[in-house]
């Protein structure tokens, strides 16, 4: 492993009946919350107003912002700044699954400088405080609630880019499994693909050697969700499986497993954020769709790695480490059908005539990733593989 420096100041809250601890833990950052919520999955379920209830009861009054989609958007993200700045809000609540935390911690850190906030993504600016944010979430998948970082989608000119910082990590996060019973079996099975893209991008693209307790960190991670998403889609009220995806889900992108890789890329999100860009695909939905190919393209290049993931992870078998690392490939994507999620372009009918568009969309995130190995034509190569 690689010299690393671990940091995490986000305070987690987990378990069943802790929704009603946002209010003792608002109070702590002030008595003026903008609250945001998405398009009424939080309110439908009651979670909602149990949170506000909490917040009055602590003496925090709030403003509400609510319609917040998935693949967030700048435009929203923008009105919710000019109410925070106006209400001379303390903090941000957010209730909701990622975007709802992405959106909430973009609006914290655009809510406290004059400059526009999409400065921060284009890395014009750089992100020097924010406002605190809490959050109640509702939806395992993105790992948002344990993270700096945030993706936002500018609807006029079509890109999906992230910004992090220190500062936007959520000051307190409740987690709680029972808020996840109502989530469909597509975004629960969406989130599962997210998570386990998560685990995956750093487990194959680090600098690292001698990564032994990583990798193994990583595929017990993958067997466990594995196994827990079939269990959520067959009964999706049975807690221990909630609860274990929920936490999956956190410690898939809070810098736990990633630490002692290295420098580490994330070539299939940035490609695929030009899918939810141009095309509104959800975003596990477009990970499987991108992984399913990007596998293909890196077959001859990462040949063993893809073999260990094939046997620690899928029990593939044999001395051909091509073969198995072949089979891997097929595994992932039988796995990805079995749950319903996308393997293939044209399951969002996305025509193959359209990939040069997509690849020189996603040009513009491979160089504000400093993914310099990723051309346009590198990027229609994979999507090539996922057509």
């Amino acid at each position: 492993m690689q010299n690393f420096t671990f940091h995490n100041p986000t305070k987690i809250i987990f378990g069943k009946d802790t929704v009603p601890l946002i209010g003792k833990e608002a109070a702590r950052y002030g008595t003026r919350a903008l609250v945001l919520s998405g398009m009424g999955s939080a309110k439908a379920s009651g979670v909602y107003a149990k949170a506000l209830d909490a917040l009055k009861k602590n003496s925090v009054s709030f403003v509400e912002v609510d319609g917040i989609v998935s693949n967030p958007v700048l435009s929203k993200v923008r009105e919710a700044i000019r109410i925070a700045k106006h209400q001379d809000t303390e903090m941000i609540v957010a209730i909701g699954g990622g975007s709802v935390l992405d959106t909430a911690k973009t609006v914290a850190a655009g809510a406290v400088v004059e400059h526009d906030v999409w400065d921060f993504f284009l890395r014009k600016e750089t992100i020097d405080s924010a406002l605190p944010v809490l959050d109640i979430l509702t939806l395992a998948a993105t790992g948002s609630e344990m993270n700096g970082g945030a993706v936002i989608t500018n609807g006029e000119t079509q890109e999906k880019f992230s910004a992090s910082s220190i500062h936007m990590y959520p000051k307190v996060s409740i987690l709680d499994p029972t808020t996840t019973f109502s989530v469909s079996p597509a975004y629960s099975a969406f989130g599962a693909v997210d998570t386990v893209v998560h685990l995956l991008e750093p487990y194959f693209n680090n600098t690292a050697s001698h990564t032994t307790m990583k990798d193994g960190m990583i595929e017990s991670l993958i067997r466990t969700i594995i196994d827990t998403i079939d269990e959520i889609l067959e009964n999706p009220h049975h807690y221990p499986s909630r609860a274990t995806m929920m936490w999956s889900a956190t410690m898939a992108l809070n810098g736990i497993t990633s630490a002692g890789y290295g420098k580490t890329s994330f070539p299939v999100h940035m490609i695929e954020h030009s899918l939810s860009a141009l095309y509104n695909v959800p975003h596990g939905a477009g990970l499987s769709i991108v992984l399913s190919g990007w596998l293909q393209y890196m077959l001859s290049t990462k040949t063993e790695k893809i073999a260990q993931l094939g046997k620690n992870c899928f029990f593939i078998h044999g001395t051909d480490e091509m073969a198995i690392a072949q089979e891997t490939i097929e595994a992932v994507r039988a796995w990805f059908q079995s749950i319903n999620s996308p393997t293939k372009l044209s399951d969002y009918n996305i025509a193959e005539t359209d990939i040069p568009t997509i690849a020189e969309n996603a040009l513009l995130l491979s160089k504000l990733w400093d993914m310099q190995e990723y051309s346009d034509d590198e990027i229609a190569t994979v999507l090539h593989f996922c057509k």
